[in-house]
């Protein structure tokens, strides 16, 4: 099939115009895109309304912010054709996915759909503000080779979850892999991913030909893969490669994707295999620095294009022990900790 669009690294963007804030784009019949604004680097995520039989299906909110819930009243006010909303779905529990998930819920009486992992997680992580970061996550980071002063900021943000999201609903409808839910005319499969987190829902629309992908399949960037102390003995790199795998098995190559960050896009298998090469070539570039024995912070520059400064070390120190546990857990690294604690990883 010849599909139109604007053509890039082997993918397809078939809409040139992206919504205005306050607005929502119809961009198959029943599916209206919207997008919220974001205070960092990704500057934005998409989210989506879906016409149900009595009002309307939220997949993913945005992050808790004046300027969010803002554009949201003006949607609510102005776009519905005065339905309400019924249902909250969140793909996973970040708090750009779930930062407005319990005000809406709270303010439309609405249902809230998620996976159980990633609920109680979420519910888990929004507990932690007001603490103390515990003295095992300080342990986890000074392994890493973390300074003192990069402890300090570690201190110093512990706990922020809380802060980007209104809070988390106080109950939930689970939602499982392979589930088929109906929202409107159509029925929806989900189809689980891991790594990213760690029961990313992705929606799929036989009837539509349509995949609501998350974070989990993104057209020009790839999602943060990282190790967390909260799971020190996770492999979620290995995670994250066998669900690209399953999502090329399970899914058509054909579909229109609509992904939280770019644009919607066609290429499906394309981009899988596109992200499954860039952490096979950051695992070759990693293996090869590890001639001499490297901690996690002295290796970004072989996973890394962009500057790493005191707003994302945590995300990359997480994403670089993400890569040196997989080595590890495949007999290709060894990783010996010094009497000071921290660990070091040279290859076998």
């Amino acid at each position: 099939m010849e599909l139109a669009g604007r053509k890039r690294r082997g993918l397809i963007y078939p809409f040139e115009m992206k919504p205005d804030r306050g607005t929502i784009t119809e961009i198959v019949p029943g599916i209206f895109w919207l997008r919220m604004s974001l205070p960092f680097v990704l500057n934005h995520i998409n989210l989506w309304l879906i016409r149900d039989h009595e009002g309307w299906s939220i997949v993913d909110t945005g992050l808790r912010a004046d300027e969010t819930r803002e554009d949201w009243e003006k949607i609510f006010d102005n776009q519905l054709d005065g339905k309400p909303i019924t249902r909250v779905i969140c793909t996973h529990m970040h708090p750009d996915h779930v930062g407005l998930a319990g005000w809406i819920v709270s303010k439309w009486d609405a249902e809230f759909w998620m996976t159980r992992t990633d609920y109680l997680l979420g519910r888990i992580l929004a507990n932690d503000t007001g603490r103390e970061a515990p003295d095992i996550a300080l342990r986890f980071y000074r392994a890493a080779g973390f300074t003192e002063r990069a402890l300090d900021i570690y201190k110093q943000r512990f706990g922020a979850f809380g802060s980007f999201i209104s809070h988390m609903p106080d109950s939930f409808r689970r939602i499982v892999d392979g589930e088929m839910i109906t929202i409107g005319e159509h029925e929806w499969q989900v189809v689980v991913g891991r790594g990213h987190s760690p029961e990313h829902a992705c929606l799929y629309c036989p009837d539509l030909n349509v995949l609501i992908s998350g974070d989990q399949v993104l057209p020009r960037i790839s999602s943060i893969v990282s190790l967390y102390p909260t799971e020190p003995s996770a492999d979620p790199l290995d995670e994250w490669l066998n669900s690209c795998v399953r999502l090329r098995e399970r899914l058509p190559e054909d579909l229109l994707v609509l992904p939280s960050h770019n644009e919607p896009f066609y290429g499906l298998h394309t981009r899988l295999g596109q992200l499954i090469k860039g952490h096979e070539d950051n695992l070759d570039r990693l293996y090869a620095a590890l001639e001499e024995p490297k901690r996690a912070v002295d290796v970004f520059s072989q996973l890394f294009k962009s500057k790493i400064d005191a707003n994302n070390y945590l995300m990359a120190t997480g994403e670089s022990l993400s890569h040196l546990k997989w080595l590890v857990n495949r007999g290709k690294a060894t990783c010996q900790r010094d009497k000071a604690g921290v660990d070091w990883y040279k290859r076998v």
